[in-house]
């Protein structure tokens, strides 16, 4: 195939533009088009458009057009997204990388100046705001002057790379969630860039450091969430080299019952997905039944894509689309998109015949019911008429162990006097109540729901109990907006729900302080007391570290569980609460008429207020225009800053590299169970004083209440190479039944904190490893996990299987990541993480091979068995080989 592409032409309000055809590569015989998943369509335009036989290579585009139902072995091709998105919690870690880079650059002679964004970057500051205060009006105000008191030297950092960085954007503070605003207001859907004389159109695709990046998904827009080390390289002009994906078609037939929401929708098929193992497989929707979802139904499904372990929750582009761009002011945009996807074959018109998929689902929206899911995983989905049963049973299962039947009468209820008032709580009481995140405050249907449902409790008189800490922090401002004009925001903050920000807050552990009365009476009486919150992850310790259970459930739930102030209650049959006049309120009496939630979205949910809110989106508030900004090259690094340092990744940088070898005499620093975390392996939440992170800022003189976040400190390695493993729910079965971010130091078998017992190991000249289970990395996209995991000397992972993202965050960090022999775990070959390790075949590396293995025990018997290296291509090698991806990409720029 000739390297020259061949541009078709296209006219559309009189403006003329170019694209290139997919539909020609069936007319040359190269493969049919149309049986291709849109999906798979966009990845052939993609490498049609970059195709040079250098990078893209004729082979690259023959497989990608010749796209297989299955693959024995992994085929990869190189991927070029056309942006990057960024929020500041991975975006902070990723800028001090690029400014460490050209430091590096400068030390070598060249010019820093080349390390540059070669595609467009846009950071959203949405991570860092903690619901320090609630229940007033003046909470938004107090909390957002709160999160510059705590970041303004990571904000001032960003400010500088905007100033500094060609192609980079920032979404200031106080604006909004990345994802939200990104399918509100920066999603293109199609591209119209200029070039040498015409415009090209082409499919927007989005590579983000965030997990939940495939929201917009739901718009047609390819985007999945990746490590901040592969952000990285992409931004500075690197392919993203991927394997050929399998995908599994979701076939949707009927209409979702009058009462239930895509929340419940969501949870259902995350239960589903998750079961049926699509973990780095895309998953494509379509069928009779997607045209009865609207585009923020769709992309609610998009955002937990993570959830149910997928890399894409693909919805093409269709007429709701289209309305969708028109009704959040993109005008332009809708008109380019539904001409360019109609006539390049990307544009879902109801015809399924044809199209093929390596499986397909099909699923009844009719069938779907009212539910939560907890408490600790996102896919552990609970019928709502379930959940007071499953609570009681979670709730005495974790109770005293000489009693395991138990009673419910067994539960404590503890008295406490609470601002002058005397409130009970005990096992079930909700502390927590948020309604927040991207995943649900996108979507006007349960937004204005949740408000009608607010003003019938209010009506009949009801209050939300003292004990529970409510909040609502939307995702963008135009649903602040919205309940504002529509009336509906008194009847919220009546019940305590007063704006507390625009941004993450709950969903990521930026929950803030509970009451101290509260915190005291959980940690004194062992209480097991709920969160219920409109986001999508509920792990161990993320919410809150003193609340156990957390729930997942829609805007409407989160209210109705705050009202009842338990969740140990069948709201399905009983009262949510009494009116003042003793009178039992049940949930179906507050619950909205479903017309008019539809009337009141069609008269206030308006193109004028998402085009108000998003003109000025870049500018930033009084807070932003007020820090510092320098224009120098390269960063002027502070030496006593504690939140940002210059990382040791490119010290004593050499432009040669070596060989990885095989190592011998390695321990175990952890032996981990299933379904740990990247929240396990690099917590985000608040930095216990007596670990290792908080013993360190103590000593830099940072008082306990300005430790801030592990998140917001992730310019800073001191800190994240303690904090990793540092998590306090962590499982180390070394020192089981004891939990926290604790190991045992072998020989002496010592308990020690994971990081203090890294470095003696790493004095005593001892490499690591990390054993583990099924679904290890599963989480957030947290490239620290990572980073932390090589910085404490890990050289390798074993584990039964990897999630997508944390695998290649581990490749990128130079990590060898291993998996089991079919059949085989820890349990299987008697593992105990007491042997010692050898590893032979690591040298002369190549995709999948199987790495040899001996573990010799402490009763001198020998164990053999081989592990298959997780690098899957032979780009992973090749990042392998270097020491990690940034390592690669720096020597290809100073040696090319």
């Amino acid at each position: 195939m000739s390297s020259k592409k061949q541009l078709h032409e296209l006219h559309i309000k009189g403006k003329q533009y170019c694209y290139h055809a997919l539909r020609n590569t069936s007319e040359t015989g190269s493969g049919e088009i149309e049986r291709l998943p849109y999906s798979i369509r966009i990845l052939v335009e993609n490498l049609l458009r970059k195709h040079d036989d250098l990078i893209v290579r004729d082979k690259d585009l023959s497989a990608i057009i010749n796209w297989q139902k299955s693959y024995t072995s992994p085929v990869e091709i190189p991927y070029h997204p056309a942006r990057v998105l960024m929020q500041d919690f991975t975006g902070v870690p990723a800028v001090v990388d690029l400014a460490a880079m050209r430091d590096a650059v400068r030390d070598l002679g060249g010019d820093p100046g080349c390390i540059n964004p070669l595609v467009p970057v846009e950071l959203v500051i949405d991570h860092s705001v903690q619901v320090d205060y609630f229940g007033t009006t003046e909470s938004l105000n107090q909390n957002v002057a709160k999160e510059y008191e705590r970041n303004g030297e990571r904000y001032t950092l960003l400010k500088w790379g905007q100033e500094n960085f060609a192609n980079f954007k920032v979404v200031p503070p106080n604006s909004g969630i990345c994802h939200q605003v990104n399918l509100e207001h920066l999603g293109r859907v199609v591209i119209a860039e200029e070039q040498d004389g015409y415009t090209l159109l082409y499919p927007d695709t989005v590579v983000g450091l965030d997990s939940h990046t495939p929201m917009i998904n739901g718009i047609g827009v390819m985007a999945w969430g990746v490590g901040g080390i592969e952000a990285e390289a992409v931004l500075l002009g690197q392919p993203y080299f991927m394997s050929i994906p399998e995908v599994i078609g979701v076939k949707l037939f009927g209409r979702l019952a009058t009462g239930i929401t895509a929340t419940d929708l969501v949870l259902t098929l995350t239960e589903i997905l998750r079961r049926h193992q699509v973990v780095e497989k895309f998953v494509e929707f379509f069928g009779p039944g997607l045209g009865n979802l609207s585009v923020p139904d769709r992309a609610t499904i998009a955002n937990m894509t993570p959830e149910f372990g997928a890399t894409l929750g693909f919805f093409p582009i269709d007429k709701k689309t289209i309305e969708y761009l028109q009704t959040t002011g993109r005008i332009e945009q809708a008109m380019i998109t539904e001409t360019y996807s109609r006539e390049v074959g990307l544009f879902y018109e109801g015809n399924d015949d044809g199209r093929e998929y390596t499986e397909i689902l099909e699923f009844d929206l009719s069938q779907v019911t009212s539910c939560l899911a907890g408490p600790a995983r996102p896919q552990d989905r609970i019928p709502l008429s379930l959940i007071k049963k499953t609570f009681t049973g979670v709730s005495l299962d974790s109770k005293d162990p000489q009693n395991p039947a138990g009673k419910a009468s067994d539960r404590k209820e503890i008295r406490c006097c609470l601002n002058g008032n005397e409130v009970q709580i005990g096992d079930g009481s909700v502390v927590i109540a948020a309604i927040t995140s991207c995943t649900n405050t996108s979507n006007p249907h349960v937004m204005i729901g949740a408000a009608l449902m607010a003003r019938n409790a209010v009506h009949r008189g009801l209050k939300v109990p003292a004990h529970v800490k409510t909040s609502l922090a939307p995702g963008s401002k135009v649903v602040s907006n919205y309940l504002t004009a529509s009336g509906l925001m008194p009847y919220l903050e009546a019940l305590g729900f007063h704006l507390t920000a625009f941004g993450c807050t709950t969903c990521i552990g930026n929950s803030g302080p509970l009451n101290p009365v509260i915190e005291e009476a959980i940690k004194e009486h062992g209480l097991n007391v709920a969160a219920v919150l409109s986001g999508n992850r509920n792990f161990e310790a993320r919410i809150h570290q003193r609340v156990k259970s957390n729930f997942l459930a829609s805007p409407l739930l989160v209210l109705a569980f705050a009202l009842a102030g338990r969740i140990d209650i069948d709201l399905t049959t009983e009262a949510i609460a009494s009116d003042p006049n003793g009178q039992p309120v049940s949930l179906a009496e507050l619950w909205p008429d479903p017309r008019e939630i539809d009337e009141t979205i069609s008269r206030y949910v308006t193109r004028q207020a998402y085009e108000n809110e998003y003109q000025h989106i870049f500018k930033g508030d009084r807070f932003w225009e007020s820090l510092p900004v320098t224009k120098n090259t390269t960063y002027i690094w502070d030496p006593d800053s504690t939140y940002i340092k210059k990382p040791p990744y490119f010290d004593r940088f050499d432009l040669q590299t070596s060989e990885p070898e095989d190592f011998a005499s390695a321990r175990a620093l952890l032996l981990l169970g299933d379904s740990v975390t990247t929240d396990h392996i690099s917590p985000a939440g608040a930095i216990p004083l007596q670990y290792p992170a908080g013993q360190y800022l103590q000593k830099q003189g940072v008082p306990p209440a300005e430790f801030n976040s592990y998140g917001s400190r992730r310019g800073n390695h001191e800190i994240m190479m303690r904090g990793t493993f540092g998590n306090i729910r962590l499982k180390n079965l070394l020192i089981h039944p004891q939990e926290g971010g604790l190991t045992l130091k072998f020989p002496e078998e010592q308990v020690m904190y994971n990081y203090e017992a890294a470095r003696v190991y790493q004095k005593e000249g001892i490499p690591l490893i990390v054993l583990a289970g099924k679904e290890y990395g599963t989480g957030s996209s947290r490239d620290w996990a990572a980073k932390g995991t090589m910085l404490l000397g890990i050289r390798a992972v074993i584990a039964e299987s990897f999630e997508r993202i944390h695998r290649n965050n581990l490749v990128g960090m130079g990590v060898l990541p291993l998996v089991f022999e079919e059949g085989q775990n820890c349990r299987s070959l008697g593992l105990d993480g007491t042997e010692v390790f050898s590893f032979s075949g690591i040298s002369a590396m190549t995709p999948r091979k199987a790495v040899a293995i001996t573990a010799s025990r402490k009763d001198g018997t020998i164990l053999h068995f081989k592990a298959i290296c997780r690098l899957d291509t032979e780009v992973d090698v090749l990042y392998f080989q270097h020491g990690g991806i940034l390592p690669y990409v720096l020597r290809r720029l100073l040696t090319h």
